[in-house]
């Protein structure tokens, strides 16, 4: 529960209260009114709701659907005038995160927190430190693939952050759990929507950035893409950042005077002698490790993760345990055909993350490479550029462009777009199982690979704003081994 001068508190505080208006004229409201739900659902209310106008697309018949099933006041930006007292802020999304901390009781004090940001990785890296923290600890996670407040039951999120009321809901959750520890994947846009907005992280980790969600729904520039993932560093107690990764100057300089470490080439913590499945270690944890997820970009994920744990109260013996138990649907998967070719399946769904994963397989697999692969439609707009002019490089590959989540966009077009950039032989096939069923069919010899690449674990397909439901590239590729 939270009482309406808590709530006026909390926004002067942070500078954000404005006035509570009714119908265009100043209000002044009852004391002691008291709410014991939060939303910003105007399908979630009641009599005793305090409920949050968000969204550049909000209508003011939600506001009045919400009042017709008993709302009796509201937080906005704008007075929609629908006869009930409203609480103006200049800022909504700041307004909901710190209220929502309020009304949950911190429970973001009484947990461990963990986030990681990058552009490719964050996945896998939360993964390595979900089984990492589970030797000796109860973490929770809040993973795009996976979310766990016990333990026990996993279930996908909408987003990669969720929003700042559902977040906090969660974590309360988690505490309830019994849980002792809380990891996330934090997005840009988390911090551009303000879903995280207030929160203090013990740990931060920074793996990676390339152009990403850049595009008229997200990110304008790669600079404001930068910018929100940086903000993060300020937000930690302590950071852990990838040496190699691309402008890791400005972060050097930003972290400066916060708790840090470094990893990577040329730093304390690097991997040497890294082999399929084993690695070594220098540093802080240094040893020998086991690992299933072949590649050195996984294997520095893992050191990320290992680190960060390190600081929350894990030991190099829960590391090494936890890197060996550690798989990830959809990352790095591998199934063998009748004829011994390998089939990988992988996230990689931009430029750098597909250029590294073509790396690593080809690294393993020397016969020829088939690549099914298609591009999203109504974001992400750049990466089809990135696809094209990656692929144009690489004439020895078998390509054949299919459909991943075209939303409201023809899956051909996208194709077509992709291989606009591409000046040798592409094969476009719309349906992507048949794709897949293509590109299978192509190999010949236990050397051969196929990849499949950008639906990992994705069970659906997104067309026209809704998930249609899709087997999945390995349950797709599986039905066909048999």
């Amino acid at each position: 529960m939270i009482k309406i001068e808590t709530v006026i508190d909390i926004l002067k505080a942070d500078h954000n209260f404005r006035e509570i208006m009714k119908d265009g004229e100043y209000f002044f409201h009852q004391n002691n009114l008291i709410f014991d739900h939060i939303s910003y659902d105007s399908r979630d209310v009641n009599s005793s709701t305090l409920f949050f106008v968000k969204g550049d697309h909000f209508k003011k018949e939600f506001l009045e659907e919400a009042v017709s099933a008993g709302l009796s006041f509201y937080v906005s930006e704008k007075d929609f005038e629908v006869g009930l007292p409203v609480l103006m802020v200049n800022d909504i999304k700041q307004a909901m995160s710190l209220i929502a901390m309020e009304f949950y009781d911190h429970p973001e004090q009484k947990l461990k927190l963990l986030a990681f940001t990058g552009t490719k990785g964050k996945t896998t890296a939360a993964y390595f430190a979900y089984q990492i923290l589970s030797q000796s600890h109860s973490p929770a996670l809040l993973s795009t693939m996976n979310t766990t407040l016990d333990g026990e039951t996993f279930f996908k999120s909408a987003l990669t952050t969720p929003e700042s009321l559902d977040l906090f809901k969660m974590m309360s959750q988690a505490v309830a759990n019994g849980r002792t520890h809380l990891i996330m994947e934090v997005s840009s846009q988390a911090y551009l929507k303000k879903r995280v907005y207030g929160l203090t992280f013990d740990a931060g980790v920074f793996l990676n950035i390339s152009p990403d969600h850049i595009g008229p729904i997200e990110h304008p520039t790669f600079e404001d893409y930068f910018y929100h993932k940086r903000l993060l560093m300020e937000n930690s107690r302590a950071v852990i950042i990838n040496k190699s990764m691309d402008h890791f100057q400005v972060l050097a300089d930003q972290v400066a005077n916060i708790e840090h470490d470094f990893y990577g080439a040329e730093s304390n913590n690097q991997i040497f002698n890294s082999q399929a499945f084993t690695f070594e270690a220098s540093g802080k944890i240094a040893g020998n490790y086991d690992i299933q997820l072949i590649g050195l970009f996984n294997q520095e994920n893992a050191l990320a993760a290992g680190l960060a744990c390190l600081r929350l109260g894990a030991s190099l013996t829960d590391i090494q345990a936890g890197i060996a138990a550690t798989r990830v649907p959809g990352r790095m998967e591998v199934l063998t055909q009748k004829n011994g070719a390998k089939i990988f399946v992988d996230y990689a769904h931009n430029g750098d993350s597909l250029a590294k994963l073509l790396s690593v397989v080809q690294e393993h697999q020397k016969g020829q490479t088939i690549l099914v692969l298609g591009a999203t439609g109504n974001k992400g707009e750049s990466r089809r550029k990135d696809f094209g002019l990656l692929l144009n490089q690489h004439p020895e590959i078998n390509l054949i462009l299919t459909t991943d989540d075209p939303n409201r966009e023809d899956p051909v077009a996208i194709a077509k777009e992709i291989a606009s950039y591409i000046s040798h032989e592409v094969n476009i096939v719309a349906d992507r199982e048949e794709a897949i069923k293509m590109a299978m069919g192509l190999t010949k010899q236990a050397n051969d690979a196929v990849i499949l690449a950008g639906k990992g674990a994705d069970a659906y397909q997104i067309v026209n704003d809704d998930k249609i439901p899709y087997p999945g590239d390995y349950a797709v590729a599986e039905g066909y081994i048999k």
